[in-house]
């Protein structure tokens, strides 16, 4: 039954998403520096390089999943998760 194969099984498409996950961490952990840095040139440039990677061919030869709404995604969490982190915050000091 070679022919039925789980695709996890498959070097290839489990590097393939190893080097996107990896993608999406760094641009989290850039997408925060820049939250609490807004100046800070090396978050930016980080950042956008990774989103040059989402927005690129090979990228599209790895996943079907758009680049574009990973992008808008990952911006909505991050923003999302500052501000209910900055709530409990919040409510932890009355």
């Amino acid at each position: 039954m070679a022919g039925n194969k789980n695709l996890a099984e498959d070097p290839y498409e489990r590097l393939a998403n190893a080097i996107i996950l990896q993608a999406v961490t760094d641009y989290r952990v850039a997408l925060k520096k820049i939250k609490a840095h807004p100046k800070d040139r090396k978050a930016i440039d980080e950042a956008l390089e990774i989103e040059r990677f989402f927005r690129s061919g090979w990228y599209s030869q790895l996943t079907g999943v758009d680049g574009e709404y990973l992008i808008k995604r990952l911006q909505d969490e991050v923003r999302q998760s500052e501000s209910i982190r900055g709530r409990k915050n919040k409510s932890n000091r009355r």
